[in-house]
């Protein structure tokens, strides 16, 4: 060995009971986990997307709704929205309490549902009678 030694590399933001017991594996067993890690995090991204599919699938609201919005003049394009994302975000209508309906845009922020008013299902002075 020469006087070319390497550092430790820093470790990143770990929790102790994580980071402690990597520390004292082996080469392989660390190379191990690396792989199944790496393989693991794209297996739960595919599930989060297979999740947000699925309940898109579930409550996203149908063309025809969103033909009635555009005829009320309200849009339904994201980017005319503040924070809401242009992809990933779809129109679900969500009932606040019995009777009171609403349209909001809701999209997937990391593990967080996130969701943005949009305009009341029913206008005023549209009531149904």
């Amino acid at each position: 060995m020469g006087d070319d030694c390497r550092e430790k590399p820093p470790a990143p933001d770990l929790p102790a009971y994580v980071r402690e017991p990597l520390e004292k594996q082996s080469p392989d067993r660390l190379e191990a986990i690396a792989a199944y890690a790496s393989a693991l995090a794209a297996w739960k991204r595919d599930e989060r997307e297979r999740e947000l599919e699925q309940r898109r699938t579930e409550e996203a609201v149908d063309e025809d709704e969103l033909d009635e919005l555009e005829r009320r003049g309200v849009s339904t394009d994201p980017a005319d929205y503040e924070g809401v994302p242009s992809s990933g975000a779809y129109v679900t209508i969500k009932e606040t309490k019995p009777g009171y309906r609403y349209y909001y845009w809701q999209w997937r922020d990391g593990e967080e549902w996130l969701n943005e008013y949009i305009a009341p299902v029913q206008p005023k002075g549209t009531e149904k009678r």
